[in-house]
């Protein structure tokens, strides 16, 4: 058998997938995707911004909104420690792509995952629980959701765009 065949048809079932933990909860996001992982601090807050969105963090330059998926989730709140970390990841949206942080109570590893053993989000009555959940797959001894960061973080995006321009109508017209 052609070994570098065989290479190359495995690269198109399996991606590297970053794992952190939310609470006792795994997540995963595509390895390229992500920018730099970086220990918590503090960032500068933004009035009227969403809950989940703690604020910006200047990045070498770069004004990278940091957003809390604690709270994007609507899980318990925790302190933040030594092991809290931003995940820097590119999302792709309708603008373009954008760098984001994600907090996250930590990382886990870099697994590979079979793109075969990926199964779907289960119907639980809303599609919006589970619009950013590409899929669910077993890992070790445990099951990571795997995460549509683009449409998690994109209607972030959607729904501050449409309630900005929803709000400077609302200033214009009352002029």
């Amino acid at each position: 058998m052609n070994t570098s065949a065989a290479e190359g048809s495995d690269a198109t079932v399996s991606q590297q997938v970053l794992t952190f933990v939310l609470g006792s909860e795994t997540y995963g996001v595509d390895i390229l995707r992500v920018q730099e992982i970086r220990g918590f601090s503090a960032v500068t807050k933004i009035p009227h911004a969403p809950s989940h969105v703690l604020g910006v963090l200047n990045l070498r330059g770069s004004i990278v909104p940091i957003v809390d998926l604690r709270m994007r989730f609507s899980l318990a709140r925790a302190e933040y420690n030594a092991v809290t970390v931003i995940i820097v990841l590119s999302v792709q949206s309708a603008n373009g792509r954008r760098d984001f942080g994600v907090v996250v109570d930590g990382v886990s590893d870099v697994v590979d995952v079979n793109k075969a053993e990926v199964r779907p989000a289960p119907e639980l009555g809303s599609a919006n629980a589970t619009e950013y959940i590409l899929g669910l797959v077993p890992v070790a001894d445990r099951m990571v959701v795997l995460l549509d960061i683009d449409c998690l973080i994109g209607n972030d995006l959607r729904t501050a765009s449409s309630s900005s321009s929803d709000s400077s109508l609302d200033r214009a017209t009352a002029a």
